[in-house]
């Protein structure tokens, strides 16, 4: 679908003064203009309806009729980025507004938690053979990493990727016993859907943290919902990454319970590392 408000935005510099004038009025007031006949909107513009014609085209569109359906569909999609971003301007109130999201958010995440289906998860990944760790985008792909960060040092053999064709092979191509933890911020991730459908099909255990009832948590054999209101702030960075953190944390310790003294013995060789070659003392945490 073309983003007409988004090419106006990005090209208006590069267009005439009359193709400028339209961009003007059409950006002040995309819902006005909506409603304008090609003679209105020309004659605000102080350009004739032939010159509104060679704008649309130029825009990609057939004709202006097309041009209106367009920027109705631009208007549809995200409309809380067409008002002038409110929010705190301060640091202080800035900082209060993030560090107040995150202890919600953290808090809704314990309250909501699904206990059964952590310990489910940590089960199938003390008994797996091998991990692998999918994300992509912002925050998925973050955590995939953050997945390989915490098990490897419980012993745990275990790979992330964040590149979807790599995912798919790895999929196809993992051995006997492997357990997949996936992903996705929005739940709407349709080739990590469409992996972890081919993982099914291999038979591999599927643990999904997502947004309940999407795409992605359909393809699932344990489920860790993770869903929360987003920010209305749009210049605010969503607080749902801080939720799939909370979420790995549990269930890494989870895992390290359940295995132990394997789990210890693993993370002792690392910490001897660390003082030795880093530290010098035990007091610094088990990595950087």
């Amino acid at each position: 679908m073309l983003d007409i408000v988004g090419l106006l935005q990005t090209e208006k510099n590069e267009f005439t003064r009359s193709e400028r004038a339209l961009t003007e009025i059409v950006l002040a007031d995309v819902d006005a203009v909506l409603k304008l006949s090609i003679v209105d909107l020309a004659a605000q513009a102080e350009v004739s309806p032939p010159t509104v014609t060679r704008f649309c085209r130029r825009l990609g569109c057939d004709s202006y009729a097309d041009f209106k359906v367009r920027l109705a569909q631009s208007r549809f999609v995200g409309q809380r980025y067409f008002a002038p971003a409110t929010g705190p301007s301060s640091v202080h109130e800035i900082a209060q507004g993030v560090v107040n999201g995150i202890q919600s958010i953290i808090y809704e995440t314990f309250d909501h938690l699904d206990f059964a289906a952590v310990e489910r998860a940590a089960e199938s990944l003390v008994k797996s053979s091998f991990v692998l760790s999918f994300g992509s985008g912002g925050a998925s792909s973050m955590m995939a990493g953050e997945v390989e960060a915490r098990l490897f040092r419980l012993g745990l053999k275990v790979a992330s990727t964040d590149d979807h064709q790599l995912q798919m092979m790895r999929a196809a191509s993992a051995p006997s016993g492997t357990v997949i933890v996936a992903f996705s911020l929005s739940g709407n991730n349709a080739q990590l859907a469409k992996t972890l459908a081919v993982a099914g099909e291999y038979g591999l255990t599927r643990i999904v943290i997502t947004r309940s009832a999407s795409l992605v948590s359909a393809q699932s054999d344990i489920l860790l919902p993770v869903n929360w209101h987003e920010n209305t702030d749009i210049l605010r960075p969503t607080p749902g990454r801080y939720a799939f953190l909370a979420t790995v944390d549990v269930l890494a310790q989870t895992v390290a319970t359940r295995l132990g003294p394997s789990a210890v013995a693993s993370m002792r060789r690392i910490k001897h590392q660390l003082v030795v070659n880093r530290d010098g003392e035990d007091g610094q945490p088990l990595g950087d």
